[in-house]
């Protein structure tokens, strides 16, 4: 009998280290670095392949948005955004009674969904393929990769769908921007003289937004070049802060600046200098934030659809306010009123200045990460140390997104009514998001 006994307590014990051991990957695989990683690697694409910052904003939505409802998906306390985006009206859901590694899911999904809406597919499917391959030796059974794999295609697959809705096709289609003759309105500036970038982005279909006006700010100042108007003492104000900006004024400026395509000239070559996009570094931050916290995966996916899907909105809201109210640039009307030597410190973007599109990513993507992670959450952004610039240390989301706004009048591409403008209509639409999206 205790033959029998201690025979049985040791085919136990051996079982009970077996199951331990057969387990072993699950730790290793839910690591949330692999979506970190994925969204990184989107990014680098898109820095790559340069991006306008309304077009790398509609990529970031869809990306996010699959890996949270294949992560999300796998836990009850999490609920879809199906039913909460427009158009998106119902996801896949997991088989019941199959086992599934939800963060391979999550990461294969925004891969798979990356690949098709970026130009470098190549550059995407290297990393992809290495990425599948380190799920595997986290020693993850067969039967679970793959219906992990084939559920995160099935999520990329809706998503992509749903995607192919928007409106964005019909843009491509479109005509681009006529430059008007008139004093008043926006003209391309140097050194490249680019066309308008996205005329028609307010015919994206928003994610969250019921119109791409509806958070539409206060009204353009008023035109005009006398010497005794409103408009222009703006415009004064524009160059005499950029005359006497001190040294940290200019970091500031420098640090936020995240133009994606800067032309510079060296004697008769032009070249690019590329960075990230306004929308990327707040997508950037929050993977900083995360990372900070620990979150694990499906807390990590969460927090980059929310920013993501509100984000994109912003520069539909933004977007649409520009080529409405058409307001010429700051380097256009003091080279041609007020001194046609002054330079801003920073390129001009491609695109009429009203409202600051920072200030409108910014602010509204402070208040979602407020609510996400508290407020006072105080962090460093590393997001431009590969841009060889030194990170910055904040004592909130709302400070980092006071230093961007107010980064826009010191480099001299916005007059202060459009930064001013602009965080109210990001705080706006922030704030609507917090009303209308629900994760749990």
């Amino acid at each position: 009998m205790k033959k029998f006994y201690f025979a049985f307590i040791a085919m136990a014990s051996l079982f009970s280290f077996s199951c331990k051991k057969n387990d072993n990957w699950k730790k290793a695989a839910e690591n949330p670095n692999y979506l970190h990683r994925s969204v990184r690697e989107v990014t680098e694409v898109m820095l790559h392949d340069i991006y306008s910052p309304p077009v790398a904003s509609r990529i970031y939505a869809y990306i996010t948005v699959a890996g949270y409802e294949a992560a999300a998906n796998g836990n009850k306390k999490y609920l879809s955004l199906a039913g909460q985006l427009k158009g998106l009206d119902s996801i896949p859901k997991p088989e019941a009674g199959k086992q599934y590694c939800f963060n391979l899911a999550a990461s294969h999904a925004i891969l798979t969904v990356g690949k098709i809406l970026v130009m470098s597919e190549g550059r995407i499917e290297g990393f992809h393929s290495g990425l599948m391959e380190e799920f595997e030796n986290t020693g993850m059974p067969d039967d679970v990769y793959e219906n992990s794999i084939n559920y995160g295609k099935l999520i990329a697959d809706r998503i992509l769908k749903w995607a192919g809705k928007d409106n964005y096709k019909h843009t491509r289609s479109l005509s681009k921007y006529d430059v008007q003759t008139d004093d008043a309105t926006w003209k391309p500036t140097p050194p490249a003289y680019m066309k308008g970038v996205e005329p028609h982005w307010n015919e994206i279909r928003p994610f969250l937004l019921d119109s791409a006006q509806q958070f539409k700010p206060a009204k353009a100042v008023d035109f005009s070049k006398q010497p005794d108007s409103y408009f222009y003492k703006l415009a004064m104000a524009v160059r005499d802060a950029g005359a006497k900006l001190t040294p940290d004024e200019s970091e500031i400026a420098i640090y936020w600046d995240d133009n994606p395509f800067k032309v510079n000239n060296n004697g008769h070559t032009m070249f690019a200098t590329k960075k990230i996009s306004p929308g990327g570094h707040w997508i950037n931050i929050t993977g900083i934030v995360c990372r900070k916290v620990n979150a694990d995966f499906i807390r990590s996916s969460e927090a980059y659809a929310w920013m993501a899907v509100v984000i994109a909105d912003g520069f539909i809201n933004c977007w649409d306010e520009k080529y409405k109210s058409k307001v010429i640039r700051p380097e256009t009307y003091i080279n041609q009123y007020i001194d046609q030597n002054w330079m801003p410190l920073l390129q001009t973007p491609p695109f009429p200045e009203y409202t600051s599109g920072h200030s409108v990513v910014s602010n509204l993507s402070a208040v979602v990460l407020t609510k996400l992670f508290g407020d006072n959450f105080a962090f460093t952004d590393s997001t431009e140390v590969e841009f060889d610039i030194r990170p910055r240390q904040f004592a909130s989301f709302e400070a980092a997104a006071k230093e961007a706004s107010i980064s826009r009048f010191y480099g001299g591409i916005h007059y202060m009514p459009s930064i001013v403008n602009g965080v109210d209509e990001g705080n706006r639409i922030g704030k609507f998001a917090l009303s209308k999206l629900k994760t749990h």
